[in-house]
Order: C-alpha cells, then sequence, then structure tokens
C-alpha cells in the first residue's frame, strides 16, 4: 500500500517497536508485525494487532504495572 504519512513510499511486511501509555504506565513492546513504509519508515499496525495491544496494556494497568518491555508473541 502507499504510505498515507510521505506519500511516495510503499509499504512491506517487517517488524516494529509500539509504546503505549496510559496515566501512570508505560508498555514498549518489541516486533510487532506491521507494514513499514520504505521511504519515512511509518509503520502500520493492523486492526487485529492493535486489538491485541490495547488488551495487553489494559491488563498490565489493571496488574499495576509502571514500566515494561516485552517482546510481541502471536497468538
Amino acid at each position: 500500500m502507499k504510505c498515507v504519512i510521505c506519500q511516495r513510499g510503499e509499504t512491506s511486511a517487517g517488524k516494529t517497536t509500539v509504546t503505549l501509555e496510559r496515566d501512570y504506565m508505560t508498555l514498549v513492546v518489541k516486533g510487532v508485525p506491521a507494514q513499514i513504509c520504505e521511504n519515512c519508515g511509518e509503520a502500520y499496525v493492523d486492526e487485529e494487532i492493535t486489538s491485541r495491544l490495547l488488551q495487553t496494556v489494559e491488563e498490565a494497568v489493571k496488574a499495576g504495572v509502571r514500566v515494561d518491555v516485552r517482546e510481541y508473541v502471536a497468538a
């Protein structure tokens, strides 16, 4: 797909790091599958993976996590 940010590059499958913050908590997830723009590096994570990441953040908040760095694990 064409990148909506730079309007020049095409995306291809790759991995990215996603940082999510909520209130006092920061969660960093490495190795997240994404479409990455070859020109500007913008990462696009699909809806299913985004949903899983948001669920992970909710679980971490409930567990009282303040800062956590994790490797993405596919379901």
